[in-house]
């Protein structure tokens, strides 16, 4: 959902499949997540989820 909402919107993202990149796992088990998505911007907060609200917060910067 999270991926069709930034289509939807036309916000360009990068795609990090945790099941075709394992390493990933242990980035974000570092940061303290353990569910996707994550979506990470520059210094925005980390958003955990599936989060319209804040998705829209963050197209907005």
């Amino acid at each position: 959902m999270t991926k069709k909402f930034l289509s939807e919107h036309q916000i360009s993202f990068e795609e990090h499949n945790i099941t075709k990149e394992p390493q990933y796992i242990d980035y974000l088990q570092g940061k303290g997540f353990r569910s996707v998505p994550v979506i990470e911007k520059n210094n925005a907060p980390i958003i955990n989820g599936f989060r319209p609200d804040l998705l829209k917060n963050l197209i907005a910067q």
